[in-house]
């Protein structure tokens, strides 16, 4: 399995062990709640057909993420020799027991192993644990319980910074070079306060702009626990789970046509609507429109008591400001888009067009990149989580003066254009530097 998958993994662990791992111990009776709620719940598994997650399994994550120094790494798969095989049961057994199942599907995995034994379907002295049966059963899609009412209780953060909900809106047409061109709006909300963290009009809603607007909401109030979004595309991205996962943000998508749990956003933009945009004239240039949402956000929204809390949002999440988790320092390199590419002979490595230098001990080796879309020549590299240092853009005339060696790498100096010495530093071992292999 590649790097690239690995992570992709990671991040969906990560996903569904953060409400475990979060700031506030749990009591034994919500650790035991949650944990049944997630292995009964059905799963989008990366690279996988099975949609069920066990506890034990759960449980093994969290131990792995905690014991690691809370390392996104340490949610890598683990390759098993064995893997897809049922160690302890032979072919025929595991048939003839998921025969019983499909007769028998009301009945639970020890009824089924004790109606197996009176059949005389098994050996009298067959031993296999429950979990193995199950977990048979369960990769079969044998154990599905019948549909129960769904849960739709209203419910608020008791925090600031627990849970935000974020979410796209279509916005007023703007001014762009003497052209209209339509506008989008990317906002946050805080659960807890319904302060905006940040909020901020774009050309398009592609995904480097949830991304841009995401990180201005982290700097200015802090890291959320958990960022609950639509289940569209741009909220899909790797690149986005990646940023939140190494956060420590838990990435949960609301389901597909059931945007109730995302209900404060979506009522916050009739807010929008009502106050802001019934006002706001089409044809506003960009950065214009942007500073007068800001203006109202912090003059007026911000400072008005809210229907639900009573409270205005601002001072409601002030209350809590001493638990705010804030951003990192090196928050920006969070944010850096990442690939995998192999550093050829010549030290030489590919990105979007440009070449760039590599140090000489990664020659041959398949190594991650790290850069911003705004910054391409501010390029890091990193092989098995050690950096390396940024990379050098490729100068083809530097390199053309440069003579190697398997100890030293020396410049030769600039030539006027005249024929060199004999005794000049242009020859070596008797013979003029370019015309031989160095």
């Amino acid at each position: 399995m590649d790097e690239e998958k690995k992570k992709r993994i990671a991040e969906f662990r990560f996903g569904v062990i953060a409400d475990l791992i979060g700031h506030r111990k749990l009591s034994w009776g919500e650790r035991g709640r949650l944990l049944e709620e997630k292995a009964s719940q059905h799963w989008e598994i990366p690279f996988s057909s099975r949609t069920r997650i066990g506890e034990a399994t759960i449980l093994g994550w969290i131990r792995r993420y905690e014991r690691s120094g809370r390392k996104l790494s340490s949610l890598y798969p683990r390759q098993r020799s064995d893997k897809g095989s049922f160690r302890s049961l032979d072919s025929e057994t595991v048939q003839t027991l998921i025969n019983l199942k499909k007769e028998l599907r009301r009945a639970s995995v020890p009824a089924i192993l004790r109606t197996a034994k009176v059949r005389k379907l098994l050996p009298a002295d067959f031993k296999v644990t429950s979990a193995t049966l199950y977990r048979l059963f369960r990769e079969q899609g044998l154990m599905e319980k019948g549909s129960a009412p769904e849960d739709r209780r209203r419910f608020e953060a008791e925090l600031a910074n627990e849970i935000w909900q974020s979410d796209a809106l279509h916005g007023p047409r703007v001014t762009v070079e003497g052209k209209e061109k339509k506008t989008y709006l990317f906002a946050f909300i805080d659960d807890c306060s319904r302060l905006i963290p940040h909020g901020e009009f774009y050309l398009s809603e592609k995904v480097d702009d949830y991304c841009d607007a995401l990180r201005k909401a982290l700097s200015k109030r802090g890291l959320p626990r958990k960022l609950y979004v639509d289940n569209g595309p741009n909220f899909r991205s790797h690149h986005l789970a990646h940023i939140t996962a190494s956060l420590g943000i838990a990435l949960v998508h609301s389901r597909p046509y059931k945007p109730e749990g995302r209900g404060k956003i979506e009522r916050w933009f009739k807010t929008l609507r009502s106050q802001f945009l019934s006002s706001v004239p089409d044809g506003l240039p960009l950065d214009v429109l942007n500073r007068y949402f800001w203006e109202w956000l912090e003059s007026d929204y911000h400072q008005t008591v809210h229907s639900s809390t009573k409270e205005k949002p601002l001072a409601r999440y002030l209350k809590h400001i001493h638990l705010i988790r804030e951003a990192p320092k090196d928050m920006e390199d969070y944010f850096r888009r990442r690939i995998s590419r192999r550093v050829h002979k010549d030290r030489t490595v590919s990105l979007n067009g440009r070449l760039f230098e590599a140090p000489t001990g990664l020659i041959g080796k398949i190594v991650t990149l790290f850069y911003h879309e705004h910054d391409p020549l501010r390029v890091e590299v990193f092989l098995d989580e050690t950096a390396y240092g940024f990379l050098v853009p490729l100068d083809l005339h530097i390199n053309c003066r440069i003579r190697r060696d398997h100890k030293t790498t020396e410049i030769v100096p600039k030539n006027n254009g005249t024929k060199p010495d004999k005794d000049s530093d242009y020859y070596r071992n008797g013979k003029l530097f370019g015309d031989s292999d160095d």
